[in-house]
């Protein structure tokens, strides 16, 4: 068996391939002995002769190939090893291996061993971790974890701030909450303008009222350190130092109370006490030395005291109600002494407690029935017809300040006898003016029926 196997492996090939391929190298090889005994090749021939050549070495190569492949499996079959399954690793190996089996090429594998599929790149390589690409098809949103989302608020620039910062602070000067403020500007986002809301707020409280001023320098002082630092509030009131040749057009007494701002600012801590250092010998404005001269004589008299709480009086409703009820007596009596219905006017606005107007007119009441002569009767029912004809004093006000009267009047009956007559001709002058409606006139309490007693008490008349 073995002789006649080494016989056929070395006999003569007459496969039909060899024999073919053999047959036409013989035949390009006489062409070519022909062109050449020839000697004059023309360029036709010549790039004939060039691709001859070319597919007489391919031939030759692909011969040399198959038969390697054609020797070694004969060898593996002389050796009497069995052939290899098609489903057996080693065989597996050989269907997976990367070598290029065209015969070109040094015989590496394709791309160094990291190309092909199922490869994630050659040995020895290190990949980073890589950020999911939301535009890849496969991306997948849940798998990520938990997303966020943020909400991105557009920085407001300097048109667009003073117009949301003005309805903020006109609702402030009513309702005072300074948290509610607090939470609104941290909603904003006010960038490198945040300074500019202390200056637009102090600038609309210079044209409000005392107050109103008031409010500021609590929220001021309130926004301090949380929403506002030491350097924005020191860059809104160098602002307005500068500003204040055109703040006078509008407020006069613009330079003293931004002064005042400034004292109450340094005393809340709200700026730092070398503000008014940094500009000694160095400011030309006439309006704004009288700002800082204003500042520094209120921190000199009061550097005893750690909040300047007085600097723009007690406002409103904030006042404690007997100071009010003091401040109501003595608007009268100076009334009364002087007879300046317009300065009692002002007197009265100045308190800013339209809601305890009542205890005017209870005030004024009670004053004229302990007054003697019709001098304070005149003179009161004339102030009340000036603030009832102005709006000063509302309706409702007026009408709960008679009515408190009816309802203590027996105790002042006690203190003053002749209350109840006197109570009756004040009534019926002010139904006269137009003061008070008639309705309220009729509520006016009488007094009781007269009546005499028996022969024993004399004849005296008891009511």
């Amino acid at each position: 068996m073995a002789t006649e196997i080494e016989a056929w492996s070395t006999g003569p090939q007459n496969d039909g391939v060899f024999s073919l391929e053999q047959k036409q190298d013989e035949e390009d090889s006489d062409d070519l002995n022909e062109l050449e005994v020839n000697g004059n090749w023309t360029p036709q021939e010549k790039a004939l002769h060039e691709a001859r050549l070319k597919a007489k070495a391919k031939r030759h190569l692909r011969k040399s190939s198959s038969r390697d492949s054609t020797r070694d499996s004969l060898s593996d079959s002389v050796s009497g090893e069995p052939s290899t399954d098609p489903h057996s690793p080693k065989a597996k190996a050989a269907v997976n291996d990367r070598k290029s089996r065209t015969g070109k090429g040094r015989g590496l594998p394709k791309k160094g061993g990291a190309g092909g599929k199922g490869v994630w790149g050659a040995a020895g390589m290190v990949y980073e971790l890589e950020e999911p690409d939301t535009d890849d098809p496969n991306y997948d949103e849940s798998a990520q974890g938990d997303t966020v989302y943020a909400t991105v608020v557009p920085e407001l620039d300097e048109r667009e701030l003073e117009k949301t910062i003005n309805p903020i602070v006109q609702e402030y000067f009513e309702h005072g909450d300074t948290k509610e403020v607090e939470m609104l500007l941290k909603e904003l986002n006010l960038g490198h303008h945040k300074f500019e809301f202390s200056s637009l707020a102090v600038s609309l409280s210079l044209e409000g009222k005392a107050s109103h001023r008031e409010l500021t320098s609590r929220l001021l002082s309130d926004l301090s350190g949380k929403v506002l630092s030491e350097s924005d509030m020191s860059r809104a009131f160098d602002k307005m130092l500068k500003e204040l040749p055109d703040l006078i057009l509008d407020t006069p007494d613009a330079p003293q109370m931004l002064g005042q701002f400034i004292a109450r600012a340094i005393a809340d801590h709200a700026i730092p006490m070398s503000f008014l250092d940094c500009y000694k010998g160095k400011v030309d404005c006439d309006h704004a030395r009288a700002a800082l001269d204003r500042a520094s004589v209120l921190l000199s008299m009061k550097r005893e005291i750690m909040r300047l709480d007085n600097v723009w009086g007690v406002g409103g409703g904030q006042r404690p109600v007997k100071h009010l009820i003091k401040e109501m007596n003595l608007l009268l009596k100076e009334y009364l002494v002087s007879g300046e219905l317009s300065e009692a006017e002002r007197c009265l606005r100045d308190l800013e407690v339209p809601h305890f107007h009542h205890e005017l007119v209870y005030e004024a009441v009670v004053m004229v029935l302990e007054s003697t002569g019709d001098t304070a009767l005149q003179m009161m029912v004339k102030l009340l017809k000036v603030f009832w004809q102005t709006g000063l004093i509302t309706l409702d006000q007026m009408n709960r300040g008679f009515q408190r009267v009816y309802d203590e009047l027996p105790e002042i009956s006690l203190d003053v006898p002749h209350a109840q007559s006197i109570m009756e001709t004040f009534v019926d002058l002010c139904h006269q003016e137009q003061v008070i409606t008639k309705q309220l006139r009729d509520s006016c309490p009488t007094r009781g029926r007269k009546r005499f007693v028996s022969e024993g008490d004399g004849g005296l008349v008891k009511s």
